[in-house]
């Protein structure tokens, strides 16, 4: 079988994992390994960097630091995992869904359309790891904070300019389906300072624990809201081995990217599909290879025949306001896109360890179900 999805490993890991063990030195979070790991995040992204449990926590992190409350909205792409609407509920606002274009992204033009004066947040997210309009978003926004849900989009940028430091607050993922990961993890980017020692307190379970080992106090204390948000240095052990290789393991990805639109693109559009692709200002960073088709029956039998010859296809979201919690907050208004990628979305196998012998035959079994579409 090939998988849509193997989490990378490089065979350095387990090393890197056997030294934080038997240093015995620290296995909780913010160890020395979780520190390497925040000195790399921080040179890439040129902004202070908090690594953390997942992207999950990252935007609910965002949620504590923007003071979302009750009575407030935010305004979020339907077409995105379910965490990017949830950390913002959970603090009792209330989501406000935008359509997207034709490649998954949100547009200026629906903030413009939703914006109210309630609005609170508004949440983009970069779809495939392709920048967003950043730049038409923030003018849209009018001052009202832009969140990144940069889950997907490490190593990508927008005018040269890595994405996840546009807005105040960004979230990247470290999960085992991304482009580095460590099984479960993510980070938090603040390109704000004015959040940064109170992110350290909420990270921290609300207290001051970071200043007591920086020495700044000499007890640490509760002194306001958080949880336990600090990612486990045997996690970060595992992850700084793949964010040294960063380079090495983006090269391979763009390689099996590129292939994969050399040689399916034609067929793809000859049977009426797409393939996503970024804008053209953007730095992409090849997370995944998505095509889009004519229709939702035409989709299933995609990767009904794909499955057939033991190759996982999967689509991917299902847009949020259509689905039953997301529902009790939308007005029934369509949204387009967002519905048309939810029925007709497909992705293929794109991950490091990939062999060239193994896209082949996706390559080759993909023409032969497309050809009959």
């Amino acid at each position: 079988m090939i998988p849509f999805n193997k989490p990378v490993f490089l065979g350095t890991e387990l090393a890197a994992i056997r030294t934080a063990i038997e240093t015995n030195a620290h296995l909780a979070g913010g160890g020395p390994f979780g520190k390497r790991c925040e000195e790399l995040l921080s040179a890439r992204l040129g902004a202070r960097t908090l690594l953390v449990t997942s992207c999950t926590h990252a935007l609910e992190m965002t949620g504590l630091l923007l003071e979302l409350k009750p009575g407030d909205e935010f305004i979020v792409p339907s077409f995105t995992f379910v965490s990017t609407a949830n950390a913002f509920v959970l603090r009792g606002a209330k989501p406000v869904f935008a359509d997207c274009d034709r490649f998954g992204n949100i547009t200026p033009a629906e903030v413009a359309r939703l914006k109210t004066p309630r609005t609170r947040a508004i949440v983009v997210v970069h779809y495939a790891g392709n920048a967003c309009d950043l730049r038409g978003l923030a003018e849209a926004a009018q001052g009202v904070p832009l969140v990144e849900d940069a889950a997907q989009a490490l190593g990508a940028g927008l005018d040269g300019q890595p994405l996840g430091t546009f807005g105040a607050l960004a979230a990247f993922s470290f999960h085992e389906t991304k482009n580095v990961g460590s099984g479960e993890g993510g980070a938090l980017t603040l390109r704000d300072e004015a959040f940064v020692e109170r992110a350290e307190y909420i990270r921290e379970k609300g207290t001051n624990r970071r200043r007591f080992q920086q020495g700044l106090v000499d007890k640490y204390t509760w002194v306001d809201v958080g949880s336990s948000f600090v990612l486990s240095d045997l996690n970060a052990a595992y992850l700084s081995v793949q964010l040294d290789a960063f380079d090495q393991i983006q090269a391979r990805r763009r390689a099996i990217f590129e292939r994969y639109d050399r040689e399916l693109s034609a067929a793809v559009e000859q049977a009426g599909g797409y393939v996503i692709r970024h804008g053209p200002r953007a730095t992409p960073n090849a997370h995944l290879f998505g095509i889009v088709l004519r229709s939702r029956e035409e989709r299933g039998r995609f990767i009904a025949a794909m499955k057939a010859h033991q190759i996982m296809t999967p689509f991917h979201y299902v847009a949020l306001h259509g689905s039953p919690m997301g529902a009790t907050f939308h007005d029934g208004t369509r949204l387009p896109q967002a519905e048309r990628l939810s029925d007709c979305l497909v992705r293929l196998p794109l991950f490091y360890n990939l062999t060239d012998a193994e896209q082949a035959e996706v390559i080759g079994r993909a023409r032969e179900v497309l050809a009959q579409s």
